[in-house]
Formats: structure tokens, sequence, C-alpha cells
């Protein structure tokens, strides 16, 4: 392809598809990486690696072990991790990231090597707030900004703060939630990004810039350079953007979007996803371009990375880095050595409702998909799972010669249906399917949940709407994660296969 020719291609965006929120980047020569917020979910923050901005491969977690993450079973859901900030400086990656649970604060861990290990966490008690961001100036000085937007100089070794934190910026006049700062040298200028007008519907990115890493701030007068609000286009709530530069000199914003479907008000069910747009300079401030699903490809090669597998034979000693758990992992309860070739689940909690259950999954990527796994749930009770949080979740469970179908939605619980199976393993599958829009009221989409027959024939136990299971419903901060979970007893699965289907 020439480079006329790709200048006019596009592609597809989001460029990390599923609940990947708060994307932050850098690049390092010829490589790329971005992490994102993982809240409740252990291991914590995803990294993934890129060689030209559109194709991204996870790599690791950063936080990947208790000594970096303690969320306990009393962590809300939507609390934990938020929003991390990911540098690279002095032939070293650094990452702040906010712990919002109980004895958590703002903390700082570094590596050699972005695919871990990263260190132990240096603890930041003078950092006030949410969503820090770390830059440094040329006389290595280090400025941590954070929600507010408020700043103060630290010591990135040992977290020592120098001075109060004080107040920078207000952000645009007439719009709340000023949070998510980055602070960037470029040219003449230090400027300052941030996210505006909370993380809904109204979301937004506006910039300042001044002459120095403190301040003053001078607005830019087209703010906010980027917002969806009152359009409607595919892509809403746009926003908690990163500004990254090209080999070739080209700008380009990673920011979270999402993808509402169904009638009013529009329900989006996979969460906050990571999506792409280029930037151009003009009179020394950003022109930001529009959140597309098509996106202008960039001019240099596209290098794809290598595909993650959708199916998981649980053939190696530890778990992929795509899959997450409740709060933590303990390897007592979840293992891969026990049976070989089989993830073995030991129950801890008595359902989804329970935050303590011991659920591992993989976020939902696709609109349309398939997931099943064969599941031997005779020494307990336990199966598949779509999860948003301990109030919103659907179930395909097995125990003994029995599977039942089971609902949450808010404060009802309900067995759908249920229906006998012959002894032994068991094939449980999951079939999602966008709802073609015919009026105001049509959901987003429709998850029907049952078993695979012996032939192969997929056989429902029955079909549920999916807009219990989105964010519009049920609140905060993360979007749908599919996997396995014990409720009780153990329970083994020997295979888990995810399955993108055409919408």
């Amino acid at each position: 392809m020439s480079g006329k020719q790709q200048a006019e291609a596009t592609v597809s965006n989001p460029v990390i598809p599923g609940f990947h929120p708060d994307p932050s980047v850098c690049r390092v020569g010829d490589d790329y990486y971005l992490v994102c917020s993982s809240f409740e979910y252990f291991p914590g923050v995803p990294v993934f690696h890129s060689r030209d901005l559109v194709h991204w491969t996870q790599i690791g977690n950063v936080l990947d072990r208790p000594s970096q993450l303690h969320l306990t079973a009393d962590t809300p859901s939507s609390a934990g991790i938020y929003a991390p900030t990911l540098r690279h400086h002095d032939g070293r990656f650094w990452l702040i990231v906010t712990n919002v649970t109980e004895g958590g604060g703002n903390i700082l861990v570094t590596a050699t090597d972005a695919a871990g290990p990263w260190s132990d966490p240096i603890r930041l008690p003078g950092v006030p707030g949410i969503d820090p961001d770390l830059a440094w100036d040329e006389d290595g000085t280090c400025w941590c900004t954070v929600a507010g937007v408020a700043q103060v100089r630290i010591d990135p070794y040992t977290g020592e703060t120098f001075g109060p934190p004080h107040r920078i910026w207000s952000g645009t006049p007439g719009s709340k939630a000023p949070e998510a700062p980055h602070l960037y040298r470029i040219g003449d200028y230090w400027y300052l990004l941030i996210a505006e007008g909370g993380t809904e519907r109204c979301h937004g990115v506006s910039i300042a810039r001044g002459r120095t890493p403190d301040g003053p701030f001078e607005p830019c007068p087209a703010n906010p350079v980027l917002t969806h609000r009152g359009t409607d286009r595919p892509v809403q709530n746009t926003g908690h953007a990163d500004l990254v530069q090209g080999p070739d000199g080209s700008w380009w914003m990673v920011l979270l979007g999402v993808r509402p479907g169904g009638g009013t008000p529009g329900w989006h069910v996979l969460g906050r996803e990571t999506f792409l747009t280029p930037v151009t300079w003009v009179d020394g401030w950003p022109v930001v371009g529009e959140a597309s699903p098509d996106l202008p490809a960039p001019a240099w090669p596209l290098v794809p990375g290598p595909v993650e597998p959708g199916r998981d034979d649980f053939d190696l000693s530890e778990l992929r880095p795509q899959w997450i758990s409740l709060r933590d992992r303990p390897a007592e309860r979840c293992t891969t050595k026990e049976r070989a070739g089989w993830l073995t689940l030991r129950a801890r909690g008595g359902s989804l409702d329970d935050p303590d259950v011991m659920f591992v999954g993989r976020r939902q990527q696709h609109p349309a998909c398939r997931v099943r796994t064969l599941v031997d749930a005779t020494e307990g009770r336990g199966g598949l799972a779509v999860r948003l949080d301990e109030e919103h979740h659907y179930e395909i469970e097995a125990s003994g010669t029995e599977v039942r179908m089971l609902s949450r939605v808010g404060p009802l619980s309900t067995v759908v249906a249920s229906r006998p199976v012959p002894a032994g393993p068991v094939v449980l599958g999951i079939r999602i399917s966008p709802t073609p829009v015919r009026g105001p009221r049509s959901g987003p989409d429709t998850l029907a949940l049952g078993i695979e027959e012996p032939d192969g024939t997929f056989a429902p136990l029955g079909t549920l709407d999916g807009r219990y299971l989105s964010t519009e419903v049920a609140g905060g901060f993360t979007g749908r994660v599919i996997g396995l979970y014990a409720a009780s007893g153990t329970v083994h699965f020997d295979w888990y296969d995810y399955e993108p289907l055409a919408p």
C-alpha cells in the first residue's frame, strides 16, 4: 500500500474495545505502551503494547501481586484502581495511580520493562485526590497534578512532597468535574490537558497552556477541544484523554468513549473503551479529530501484533493476563495445576451476589459474541456468568444433574429456568446479539443462556434483555465481564471459548 493509499485508508475504532477506560499512553522509540483503569478487579492496571497505535496486545498487568494491590471483600464495585498515568523517564517506566479503597490512596510503581515485574508501591500520603499525573521539567523536578486541578512537587523515589498542593486551574467556567490532568512540555509551552463535564454524556476534553509547569495557565479559546455532547454520533461520553507523538512528528490522542445501543436514552454495555483520534496544531493549540468508528490510518506502516486467542484450554501454569478476578485471586481457590488442562475454582461466596465469590472472567469486547465452556460441577455448583456488578448479572449454572438460568437485577434475584442433564461435564453457553431498534424502548441487545446438546446444537433455557446489564441502569464505571465462577464446592472448567459474531 502506498503512503497516499494508507493516508486515505481507515482502521477500526475503538482500538482497544471493551471495558478499558481512562487510557494513558507513552512512546519509547518505536514502541507504544498504554494502561487503563481496572477498578475492583485483580490483577490491576492492564498494560498494552503497540508498534502503530492501532493494534494493541496486552503484555501484562502492573499490579499483579498482593503486595502491590490489596482489595478487601468490602471494596465496592467501581471502587479500587482509578485512572493511572504511565510515563517513561530516565530509562524507567513510571506509573502513578489511585487506589480508592480503605487504606488506599495514591501510589507510584516503576519498572524497566513495561511487561513487568513492577516494583512494590511507593505511597504518596501528601498527594490527595484522584487521577494523578507525573511530569518532569528540564532540571529534573517532578510535578504531580491531580483532579481538581491541583499540583504538588514530589520526589518520585521516596514519595516525599514539597509544600501543600495548590490549585493551578479551575477548568472551563460552568463545567463540572475538572479531572484527569496531564501536563506536557510541547515547544515553548507547558500544556495542561483535562477532562470536564463528568464521565457521562457531557464528557469533554479541554486544554490550557503556560510558560512554566505550575502556571499560570491560559485556557484554549476553543475549549472543549473534543466533546460529542449534544450530538447523535455513535461514540459518546468522549473524554479522559492523553497525548502522544508519532515517529513522523504527528500527534494523536487516546481517550475513552462509549457506544450506546438501543433506543432512548441509549445503553452502553461494554463499558468505556479506548479510542484513538488524530491531532493537528493551529496557532499553538491542538485541533482534535472526531472519535469515529472509522479512524484515518496513521501514515506509517501498520504492524499487527499477536492476536489474543478466543479459546483458552488452561494448559499453562498461570492464567493469561486477560483474565481478571474480583478483588483478589488466592492460589488455593483458583489454579490450573490441580487437574492438568483444567481450571479449578473453589467457592468462597454463595453466588455472584456475594462480593467474595470466586470469579474469573474476561472483558466482553464485541457487541455480538458467543461464549462457551465445558464445566464439571459434580463436586460443586458453578458455571458461566455475565457480570456488571453484584446486583446486575446473568448466569447459566450447573450442579450435579441440573442446569439453571439465573438473573439478578437490582434487588430481584430469579431462577429463570432449569432443566435436567446427564451426570458429568456439560457445555454451557451464552449468545449475545444486538437488538434491532424498533422504537425508543428497544434495548441494546439480548442474551440467550443455555447448554450445548451432544450434537452441537445450542439449546437456550431463556433469553434476557441486555439493558439491565448496562451502565445506564446499574451505574458505576465498569463494563461487562464474562467468566467462570464457583458458587459452592469445587468446580472444574476444561476450556473457555469466546467468539466474536457478526452484529
